[in-house]
């Protein structure tokens, strides 16, 4: 299977590294610089960027744009039970931006990083 890489900036690399690895079973691959983590589940490479430092994710953009975490867009982690690890992850703490919901081909439920970084947990519907 190929990897497939997702950059998020976060605001704190050592708590994003702890939430990835402690809540969601992320392995830590590497972890060169206070401001730089990379981080597998799977065939998914998560690279975490502080948006401070010499790294390339954290240069000011042409127009004058800085980054920042949070927004919409988001990474997509199959489980095997929503509602049980929606559970599991409120009770230890973890900001949810939703209930879960059932949507047409799976139940989902959108969670927060500690940077404000959505994470979408889904377990597919049935086939039938």
């Amino acid at each position: 299977m190929d990897t497939v890489g997702v950059r998020y900036i976060v605001d704190d690399v050592e708590a994003a590294v702890a939430f990835y690895t402690g809540q969601l079973g992320f392995e830590v691959v590497m972890r060169p610089a206070p401001t730089f983590a990379i981080l597998s589940r799977d065939a998914l490479r998560l690279m975490l960027s502080a948006p401070v430092g010499p790294g390339g994710a954290a240069q000011v953009m042409p127009d004058g744009r800085r980054p920042e975490p949070g927004g919409w867009n988001r990474i997509q982690l199959e489980v095997g039970d929503v509602v049980a690890e929606a559970a599991r992850l409120h009770e230890a703490g973890v900001r949810m931006r939703s209930d879960v919901i059932t949507g047409v081909g799976a139940k989902q439920v959108l969670i927060d990083d500690p940077s404000g970084n959505p994470v979408e947990l889904s377990q597919p519907l049935p086939r039938g």
